[in-house]
């Protein structure tokens, strides 16, 4: 593998974040929307994290973006102040390859130093790979809605992991 560098991203970085959304949305269940993203939908997102002070992450292998993370809001009420959502996705190309982990250990240090006490993923409980890093780093299964998404012509379960800070 070439050299991984993990970074802040940038407006440019888009298209391939777009890239890696619209995989997962076509093909997995790991994200519950069912039309691909637009560049521009994707700039919105990217524009609305930066405005909300809610980092983006890359990680490169030689010169490609191949991963993402980033978090935000997990509930709009002011007593949900000190929780996050956050968000990992991995290029499929590069799996297994330790890219989730090095943002995953970012993500940690990043929602702890900016004074968050709780972070939450959502994740479809099909997704065993996710489920199973998620506990690596200590995250609980807090919640479990069944039959809550339906894609690919079947019902989806959506599992809520959480990590006290």
């Amino acid at each position: 593998m070439s050299e991984m560098h993990m970074r802040s991203a940038r407006l440019e970085d888009c298209e391939s974040i777009r890239n890696i959304m619209n995989f997962e949305i076509q093909n997995r269940s790991s994200m519950y929307d069912e039309v691909p993203k637009k560049l521009e939908e994707v700039q919105n997102w990217f524009y609305s994290k930066m405005n909300s002070n809610f980092p983006v992450q890359v990680v490169e292998v030689g010169t490609k973006v191949c991963a993402y993370a980033t978090y935000g809001a997990f509930r709009p009420k002011s007593a949900y102040r000190f929780t996050v959502e956050h968000s990992i996705y991995v290029h499929r190309e590069f799996q297994g390859q330790g890219i989730g982990d090095q943002l995953m250990k970012w993500l940690i240090a990043s929602i702890a130093d900016n004074g968050y006490h709780s972070s939450v993923a959502g994740i479809d409980s099909g997704n065993t790979g996710s489920l199973k890093f998620h506990e690596k780093y200590g995250f609980v299964e807090v919640a479990r809605f069944k039959e809550i998404g339906f894609k690919f012509d079947r019902w989806l379960d959506l599992i809520f992991m959480q990590k006290i800070l």
